[in-house]
């Protein structure tokens, strides 16, 4: 099946580690110089490229000619540092070759989450777009310790993705594509061309990671698809060996794995509350809030909430479950956790009698509120 990417105009493209690294051995030059030279293709054909690129521990690692992954934290950091230093030195030179700036945009999720950081990294990367340069981002692994422990740039890249706008999602990796099961455990598993990106059924045929330099598997990638979708892009899961694979990809080959974006873009503002990882706290809902807002999107009101959790802030990203626990929606609150107690389970006319006449009354005002999956 052809794949018609003519539309596709801003691509992120994210190289895993195990390519990278020669699994941990050190950088590998003559595969960077490939990739690198596809971007320039790509770039001269007007394209807007942004490239994630992991790598910086493993790269670090051998610099410091350390032959095992270590488990200390300020060991892991400390080779992210010397590591990133290589791994965009070496970006740049093969750029320079070709007559293109890179930049390095080094982030964290905290970065994405908080309004005021998501609007500047946004403002920056469409800057270094506008004026042709190809962006190189990683995750700020040399400070940011939940990244290193937790994180994965598969995310990441689902995550910058959702920032730009981006049409096409491109995750670079060691395997073929998605199978429909374990290829390294059923000799009979099948590569599967394409796929819708949110399908429940995907995550069962994703295994976990299959290098022992990479912190993500297929399971992050299905993810990351489902999470690029929620702006529209699409993605593909593609082989980062083979042979001129992006332009392939961007020729129309059906290499990899399709993740069609089956739900309707969002509003910015929308996507942003989409993407974030850590809310700050949790309100509970009665059923009849909890069936409004899934069926009506609506303000979410005082009356409807029967608990609150979290140390949060006006303006704070909270959850919002339903009386089984199941979150609903997300969205930015608009009263401190104290304020919230003292008017949760309270109707419009308790509020007027105790506050008087008010300007806000919803808690999450629907222009903040989407609902999750």
């Amino acid at each position: 099946m052809s794949r018609d990417l003519k539309n596709a105009q801003r691509w992120v493209i994210k190289i895993g580690s195990s390519l990278l690294t020669n699994n941990g051995q050190g950088l590998d030059l003559p595969a960077i110089e490939a990739w690198v030279k596809q971007l320039l293709v790509l770039r001269r054909h007007g394209l807007d490229i942004v490239l994630v690129s992991s790598g910086a521990v493993a790269a670090g690692m051998e610099r410091l000619g350390w032959t095992s992954r270590p488990n200390a934290l300020h060991q892991l950091q400390a080779a992210a540092s010397v590591g990133q230093a290589a791994l965009i030195q070496v970006y740049n030179e093969f750029l320079r070759r070709g007559g293109v700036h890179g930049s390095q945009v080094l982030l964290t999720h905290e970065d994405l989450q908080e309004r005021h950081r998501y609007l500047n990294a946004r403002a920056t990367l469409r800057t270094l777009l506008e004026l042709g340069v190809i962006p190189i981002i990683n995750e700020n692994d040399a400070i940011a310790s939940t990244e290193i422990r937790f994180g994965d740039n598969d995310t990441l890249a689902a995550m910058v993705a959702n920032l730009l706008e981006a049409d096409l999602l491109v995750i670079l990796t060691d395997q073929a594509g998605l199978y429909d099961q374990d290829p390294r455990k059923a000799p009979d598993a099948r590569l599967l061309t394409e796929v819708e990106a949110g399908d429940p059924a995907l995550l069962g045929m994703a295994g976990g990671s299959g290098s022992a330099v990479g912190t993500g598997g297929m399971s992050t990638k299905v993810h990351a698809a489902s999470r690029a979708a929620q702006s529209g892009a699409a993605t593909i899961i593609a082989p980062g060996g083979a042979e001129d694979v992006l332009l392939r990809i961007w020729a129309g080959e059906p290499l990899g794995t399709y993740f069609r974006p089956g739900v309707a873009k969002l509003a910015a503002r929308k996507r942003w509350l989409v993407g974030q990882l850590r809310p700050n706290g949790l309100l509970h809902l009665d059923a009849g809030a909890a069936k409004v807002l899934r069926e009506k999107g609506s303000s979410l009101l005082p009356v409807g909430i029967t608990a609150a959790e979290g140390n949060f802030q006006r303006g704070d990203l909270l959850c919002c479950v339903d009386p089984e626990g199941q979150e609903i929606a997300r969205g930015l609150v608009n009263f401190a956790y104290e304020d919230v107690l003292l008017r949760m389970g309270k109707s419009s006319k308790m509020l007027l009698e105790l506050f008087g006449d008010i300007d806000e009354v919803e808690i999450i005002h629907r222009d903040n509120l989407v609902l999750s999956n």
